[in-house]
């Protein structure tokens, strides 16, 4: 289900700050995918995402009514998520039995980082909001 944009035009600036906003987490993952680092670790602790989420709760007054504020909460509740699964992923990898479930979790959460960082960003290039 998708939200009905309230009909509030986004200035322009913010439209290229939600552009740089998704560019600067996909840097972070794409990162994760060429080094040794797994993609969701990259994404979470790179500078690149973190400077994104911060970018997000400042200017996300901003775009409030606007059919980019979908993406802003897209893009914050996309951060927060992956760290929820990391850190189940730290509590099995307490246990030996829970590794292999582990790393399966962080590889598959990198691999949805992934898809939200690029359906964000073509819903974005299309001007349409992020279902809520």
């Amino acid at each position: 289900m998708s939200s009905a944009p309230s009909g509030l035009v986004p200035r322009e600036g913010l439209v290229t700050l939600c552009y740089i906003i998704y560019g600067l987490h996909a840097f972070s993952a794409i990162t994760g995918l060429t080094t040794s680092v797994l993609i969701v670790t990259a994404f979470l602790f790179g500078w690149p995402s973190i400077i994104a989420v911060i970018l997000n709760y400042v200017k996300r007054s901003d775009v409030r009514g606007t059919w980019l504020d979908s993406h802003f909460s897209w893009q914050i509740r996309t951060f927060w998520f992956a760290l929820l699964w990391v850190l189940i992923g730290a509590i099995l990898v307490v246990t030996v039995i829970g590794i292999p479930f582990a790393y399966g979790l962080w590889w598959v959460t990198g691999l949805w980082v992934l898809y939200r960082i690029i359906r964000g960003a073509l819903a974005l290039s299309s001007q349409r909001p992020m279902p809520t």
